[in-house]
């Protein structure tokens, strides 16, 4: 006989939960896409300069694939003429690089832009920067401009010429009594220049005066900040001596080598030492070639007087009033400043990084070059002059058109005594400078 099929069990009914359809997976968010912004930057230099700096670029354009960079580049002179004409047509660049001796003219005359909102909001971070490095792009309290790099002026010396010439090296703290008869002597040894050039620039003008615990202008700007000019008298005076006896080129000898960093005496053992910014050695020694053996010195002295040398900002980075990205302006200016991937790219070529950590992450990696540099600044830190103000309004046209023109070309030229001379420099400078008042 058949049994009776079983009876199927009824299904239970769902619950309101399991009554609900199946929930989509969560999506995630779309990512928020940048708007496309380009910014132009500016710089002067070297070839050495440019092509570290053009890395660093197509670095930061990978971080940030949103920001197009253009850029442009020239050597000083051009440079600046350039910023000139496209200042009076209002079209500079987002970023341009900038130096101490003019910042505080186009801090006035409003063409760059202060940054401390941008410090405030975290855009550019300066946690692992001393103030002191940030102190010299500061003008009437604002910040105006930031600091590429501590350098301080130098002597470069020839170690390996000065051990031909059986002398040793100057005593650290020289003077230019000093300095002339070790530039006379190598050059009676050697049968070269003891130095590539007349030294009369307005940069050691200033440092002279600087060695006597004076500035070039007084602090208001408004007229030459020192009342004796002898010092400034003895120094052309001793020029034209060492340029007469040969130690040191005649002004018709530095026109004809049109001397460059690159093309300087020194590169090719035509000069025993020369003078720069201590931030120019690398190019200079990459000229020269990895076997020279050069060392980095600090400026002669006056008799008597204290260091010529004060840690100066090598330049900066401004943003300019034209830009229309002042954000992302200080975005590059940050990243150029804390990424040690980029200070990796510039090995200290604008002088030593203000970011103690990227200092402390080059230090494994630094050449004899760069750590040449890094102990000449460690010894100016200890024995220098405080930075006086940047220069006032109206410095640029005592350098350019009365400090060369009218006083030190004559003056090696013998067409004016250097009396004559540093006479018409106090009167023009004076009369340029009493505007400001």
């Amino acid at each position: 006989a058949c049994t009776p099929g079983a009876t199927p069990t009824a299904a239970p009914e769902p619950t309101a939960a399991q009554a609900q359809p199946a929930e989509e997976p969560t999506k995630a968010p779309e990512p928020t896409k940048l708007e496309p912004v380009e910014l132009r930057i500016s710089w002067w230099g070297s070839q050495n300069r440019h092509d570290r700096t053009i890395k660093v670029i197509e670095l930061f354009q990978e971080k940030y694939p949103h920001i197009k960079v253009t850029y442009e580049f020239a050597g000083w002179s051009d440079y600046w003429t350039k910023m000139t004409t496209q200042a009076a047509g209002g079209s500079l660049p987002d970023v341009m690089q900038q130096d101490y001796m003019k910042i505080d003219e186009w801090a006035g005359k409003e063409l760059i832009i202060p940054l401390d909102s941008l410090v405030g909001d975290g855009t550019l971070d300066f946690t692992d920067v001393a103030q002191a490095s940030l102190q010299g792009g500061v003008v009437d309290g604002k910040l105006y401009a930031i600091n590429l790099g501590n350098n301080s002026q130098a002597w470069v010396l020839d170690v390996d010429a000065f051990e031909k010439a059986g002398l040793d090296l100057p005593p650290a703290q020289w003077t230019w009594d000093d300095f002339e008869a070790i530039t006379l002597a190598l050059h009676d040894k050697l049968g070269i220049w003891g130095h590539s050039s007349s030294v009369a620039s307005d940069q050691i003008w200033k440092s002279l005066y600087l060695g006597l615990g004076q500035w070039a202008f007084s602090d208001d700007g408004t007229e030459l900040g020192y009342s004796d000019d002898q010092p400034f008298i003895d120094l052309l005076h001793m020029v034209l001596r060492q340029q007469q006896a040969g130690a040191i080129p005649t002004a018709e000898e530095e026109v004809a080598g049109a001397f460059t960093l690159e093309t300087d005496p020194i590169v090719g053992g035509q000069a025993a030492m020369t003078y720069l910014w201590s931030n120019q050695l690398v190019a200079l020694w990459n000229a020269a070639g990895e076997a020279r053996n050069f060392k980095l010195w600090h400026l002669p002295r006056p008799a008597g007087g204290q260091s010529s040398n004060y840690i100066k900002p090598s330049m900066f980075w401004s943003v300019s009033a034209h830009s229309k990205h002042p954000k992302e302006a200080a975005m590059f200016i940050d990243f150029f400043t804390n990424s040690l991937e980029a200070n990796e790219i510039l090995m200290a070529e604008r002088g030593v990084p203000i970011s103690s950590v990227v200092r402390d992450g080059l230090k494994p990696k630094l050449s004899k070059v760069q750590q040449e540099m890094f102990d000449f600044l460690a010894r100016v830190e200890k024995d220098n002059s405080p930075i006086r103000p940047p220069d006032p309004t109206g410095a640029t046209d005592i350098v350019d058109n009365v400090f060369g023109p009218q006083v030190v070309d004559p003056v090696v030229y013998r067409q004016l005594t250097p009396e004559e001379g540093v006479a018409i420099l106090r009167k023009e400078a004076n009369a340029i400078l009493a505007k400001n008042k």
